[in-house]
């Protein structure tokens, strides 16, 4: 239904024009294909957005996603992707190239493992922690398999995971960690 040289030509033609579509680059003089999904989206126009740019950097990825476009495909796309990411958009559904979804995967989980790396407390289970928060609190094993409605051997197998997990062999180590990251702050649930 049109084209435009810039973002503010896009906004000017969306004043006076309706369509279901927006195909939108990023980089665009005067305002930024990121600028116009912004101010879109804050004057609550309901078009859905695809982003058709040359940068393969995931980060505009992520911004231009955030800001409300609902697909993103390369220039170097060959037709028949740039078609059915605009049916796709059309619909009012996401679409990444599986390619470009592969990376963001890959990227997510590294950053999950490394977040998980430096707060070993993520690797445990929700019993786990829960055993760990009784533990460093003072109860005996059996106090806490009374509490958590549990047998003492499933306590003492939740301290050794627990143990293994953190890397600690010393209960004091445990309330090290647990002062560290105000688990003795946190409500105990039986």
């Amino acid at each position: 239904m049109g084209e435009a040289a810039d973002g503010q030509q896009v906004l000017r033609l969306l004043e006076r024009e309706t369509a279901d579509v927006l195909i939108l680059d990023l980089a665009m003089p005067v305002m930024g294909g990121l600028e116009v999904i912004r101010e879109l989206k804050s004057r609550g126009c309901q078009i859905k957005i695809l982003v058709l740019t040359m940068h393969e950097d995931e980060q505009y990825l992520k911004e231009a996603m955030r800001a409300g476009a609902l697909g993103y495909v390369e220039k170097k796309a060959v037709d028949t992707e740039l078609f059915q990411a605009i049916r796709t958009v059309a619909k009012g559904r996401r679409y990444l190239n599986p390619a470009k979804t592969q990376e963001l995967l890959g990227s997510l989980l590294a950053g999950a493992a490394a977040h998980a790396a430096d707060d070993p407390y993520t690797l445990l289970s929700f019993r786990e922690r829960e055993v760990l928060k009784y533990m460093v609190r003072g109860y005996s094993l059996s106090e806490i398999a009374k509490m958590l409605c549990i047998s003492v051997k499933t306590v003492d197998t939740h301290k050794t995971r627990i143990m293994n997990k953190l890397g600690y062999t010393e209960k004091s180590q445990l309330v090290e960690y647990a002062l560290k990251h105000g688990l003795l702050t946190t409500k105990l649930t039986p």
